[in-house]
């Protein structure tokens, strides 16, 4: 379809074509009325999450649509995951400049798709409006978790073990090499190291095992989107603990390694700076090795980065000689 034909297209013809078939779940009414009407199985609880993303904040004005309708989605499932719960279904609300064509409304659809297929969860509803102002996404994530078995960020104890999911600093590593691409060429990065970072950047991971591990083994959690020191600052603040994170024990990827050996000072930077959308979890020392060993059997990749303590000892990162690290911050900040 030409652009031109594609604005010709009203927002019901749109949401008909392009969005509809996203619309899985048989309380979504084809997405042919105001509401939805859900039925939770018994036994189970709502567990509701958003995030909004806009350009020049979350995501660039140059990104691929795609991979933009996957992170607005993947970012609400990472929260979810961090509950122990797996996603239910969704509501999308979209502010668009006047004349987005539909191609970029295709594509983004797409990544959503992308998203539905890997989790089953499903579009129920939103909103679409014009603005004069940069493109914004809201998604609000329902996700289903047994009765009193969510995880909360409260919870954690003196003495747990902290684990963290995937990954550190890619996302960030992605972000700078789209900013400025010769770094490449600085940190000695391959072709293939180059498109791993900013893919880690531009679609965060999913991995929907993730979920039933979280569930029966940490005693708190949460997603790791604003930076990995300040996310475990603020489960601290929440369980009234203390951390200590051994910098020696946070995971990175190749790509990453190969930065921090050719810059070295990155590793503040690294720890602290946002989208990563892993899972941090404090699991119970005896619990510890089961844990590590579900999660290997289930192919999810957790490293153990450090232990709870005492609330007075207050959230430290620490070289590997128990040194702590001066953090100019600890987490990006929405304000």
């Amino acid at each position: 379809m030409a652009e031109d034909e594609a604005r010709d297209e009203g927002e019901f013809e749109i949401i008909a074509r392009i969005f509809a078939p996203l619309a899985r779940e048989t309380g979504a009414l084809d997405l042919k009325d105001d509401a939805a009407v859900l039925m939770v199985s018994e036994g189970h609880e709502l567990v509701v999450t958003c995030d909004t993303l806009v350009e020049g904040v979350h995501f660039l004005n140059d990104d691929p649509p795609r991979s933009i309708g996957h992170k607005a989605l993947a970012v609400n499932l990472s929260d979810l995951t961090a509950k122990g719960a797996r996603g239910y279904v969704y509501t999308l609300s979209l502010a668009l400049p006047q004349g987005t064509g539909t191609y970029w409304l295709e594509e983004f659809a797409a990544g959503l798709g992308d998203v539905q297929a890997q989790t089953d969860i499903s579009l129920i509803g939103g909103d679409t409006t014009a603005t004069p102002g940069p493109p914004t996404i809201t998604i609000t994530a329902l996700g289903l978790v047994s009765h009193q078995h969510a995880v909360m960020r409260l919870g954690a104890k003196p003495g747990d073990r902290l684990y963290v999911s995937g990954t550190i600093g890619d996302a960030y590593l992605g972000l700078r090499l789209l900013r400025e691409p010769k770094l490449a060429e600085t940190w000695g990065l391959t072709d293939e190291d180059v498109a791993f970072l900013v893919d880690r950047y531009r679609r965060p991971g999913l991995n929907s095992r993730l979920a039933i591990l979280i569930r029966n083994f940490a005693q708190a959690s949460i997603d790791v989107s604003d930076g990995l020191v300040g996310d475990i600052e603020k489960l601290c603040r929440v369980s009234h603990v203390g951390a200590s994170i051994e910098t020696a024990r946070v995971p990175f990827s190749d790509a990453g390694m190969k930065v921090l050996a050719r810059e070295p000072g990155l590793l503040p930077v690294l720890i602290t700076a946002g989208d990563d959308y892993g899972v941090v979890a404090a699991v119970s020392e005896k619990s510890g090795p089961g844990f590590e060993s579900e999660a290997e059997a289930a192919g999810a990749v957790f490293s153990m980065l450090g232990t709870v303590t005492e609330a007075s000892e207050g959230v430290r990162a620490v070289d590997a000689k128990g040194q702590a690290i001066t953090l100019k911050v600890k987490g990006f900040s929405h304000f």
